[in-house]
């Protein structure tokens, strides 16, 4: 270390003294009942201490039988903590079969490992993940309960159907513009009430507008004249033909979508109802105290994709806050997270543990003292996306959420806007659901006056330490 070193503070100067004068960092063994195994498509490669076995690497095939082998040997091996790498869905099998027999699992980010030295084969690398294990230099990825997991991959897989049913839709919309039925331009979305029933009746064999148009809703803002005229096409027969199996396939996927629906609700009532305290936890301390008049809870309209059986009420029960209070939040959003997070929130010790692993903090690079990189890090998290969506949606919200965004949005860009009411939101859900607090929002009213007064505070601070005095201008009147 230079002498001539400038210590921007006594803090830091001690931080580094400190430094010096600590013991030698040698590794403690962390875990010496460890083992690492790498997951492979075909086989697994499973090493453990030497001390353990006269042989201490194994490859075992990815069969039932041959998992449940492993799962014997590291048993006999007197094996209690296991760290495998999340490669594919392969690993999936096998951490189920060593979670059931009461082992430790560590789920390792291969990012965490993949740049090390000493990996050359197979054999080398589960030794040397055993090695990083046995250290405690690896990280444990979050895994919700079984529990958790079922109601997971009901939920993604509802996602995918209603993915591939918005296809549908705009297939049927290509289909129709190339027979130049200029439906679209005079109902707004295709899926509708009034947009299916002319649909069916065009594939059904009606070719008459006027007929077509008597279909429409008495909500439809265009008038019959304006849905006739859109009606009148050239009806080709390939694409007739190609528009009946878009409704065939929508229907297929409607009817998938419904026995997802049918499997989540029987999910949900299998979970334990939260006792009454929970559900009667104070107001969250985030926006104050009481709740204005102007404030009131509003009844959201419901998305048009939610499920057929009330999911408010369950996910209420199950959590026993109702997440749908937080503006933005609507039944959809508060179910995904869920469905990825879970109900215990002690796997993060603070809100902002939970908002990095969401990746919606600031990822600051820093090397020499120096910031070299800024920004969130890169996170496929569908809980992050659901609470970006959340965000964006509060762009027209006239609440105190919606008062901030837009001031955040007009300050930073739309962009950078989202991640930190993203990042606001998620707070907001884990005091929520660690607490049992109920959100109670104070208006845009409150939060601009509350923002008036800041801005007040610092001008009348400023204008001190200049020598001046801030005084308010007097009301014109008229």
């Amino acid at each position: 270390m230079r002498a001539d070193r400038r210590w921007r503070t006594r803090k830091e100067k001690k931080e580094w003294a400190r430094r010096l004068q600590s013991n030698d960092p040698g590794l403690d063994v962390i875990h010496p009942q460890a083992a690492g195994i790498d997951i492979g498509n075909a086989s697994h490669y499973v090493a453990v201490r030497p001390d353990r076995d006269p042989e201490p690497v194994g490859r075992f095939e990815c069969f039932t039988a041959d998992l449940h082998r492993l799962a014997d040997w590291l048993n006999s091996c007197g094996v209690t903590t296991v760290a495998m790498q999340s490669t594919g869905v392969y690993w999936i099998p096998l951490y189920d079969i060593l979670e059931e027999r009461g082992f430790e699992v560590y789920l390792v980010n291969a990012r965490h490992t993949k740049n090390l030295p000493g990996r050359k084969s197979d054999v080398q690398e589960c030794q040397w993940l055993l090695k990083l294990h046995t250290y405690g230099l690896l990280n444990n990825s979050f895994q919700p309960t079984s529990q958790i997991r079922v109601l997971r991959t009901y939920w993604r897989q509802r996602a995918e159907h209603v993915r591939a049913a918005a296809s549908c839709i705009q297939r049927m919309q290509k289909a129709l513009t190339q027979m130049n039925v200029q439906l679209a331009n005079v109902i707004s979305d295709l899926s509708g009430l009034t947009g299916q029933l002319i649909v069916r009746a065009i594939v059904g064999g009606e070719r008459d507008p006027q007929k077509l148009a008597e279909l429409r809703d008495p909500r439809i803002q265009a008038s019959p004249k304006e849905v006739a005229k859109s009606l009148e096409g050239d009806w080709r027969p390939e694409l007739l033909f190609l528009l009946k199996q878009e409704v065939d396939t929508y229907d297929t996927y409607q009817k998938r979508i419904a026995e997802c629906d049918q499997q989540l609700q029987q999910q949900l009532a299998s979970f334990a109802s939260v006792a009454p305290e929970v559900a009667a936890a104070p107001v969250t301390q985030v926006q104050g105290g009481d709740q204005p008049k102007q404030a009131q809870a509003k009844r959201k309209k419901p998305a048009k994709n939610a499920p057929h059986f009330n999911l408010e009420q369950e996910l209420q029960r199950v959590a026993g806050v109702d997440l749908t209070r937080i503006d933005g939040i609507d039944v959809m959003v508060a179910q995904t997270i869920l469905a990825e997070v879970g109900l215990d929130m002690g796997r993060w010790k603070t809100e902002s543990h939970f908002a990095s692993w969401l990746g919606l903090c600031p990822d600051n690079r820093i090397t020499g003292d120096k910031v070299v990189g800024r920004g969130t890090r890169h996170v496929v998290n569908r809980a992050a996306t659901a609470l970006r969506m959340a965000a964006n949606a509060l762009l027209r919200s006239h609440t105190y959420l919606g008062a901030q965004y837009r001031r955040l949005r007009t300050k930073l860009g739309a962009p950078k806007a989202i991640t930190a009411m993203a990042h606001r939101l998620a707070r907001l859900v884990y005091r929520m659901l660690k607490y049992g607090q109920r959100y109670v929002d104070k208006g845009a009213e409150y939060y601009e006056q509350n923002y008036r007064n800041q801005q007040l505070q610092f001008l009348r601070k400023k204008a001190a330490q200049l020598g001046f005095q801030l005084t308010e201008a007097e009301t014109q009147t008229a």
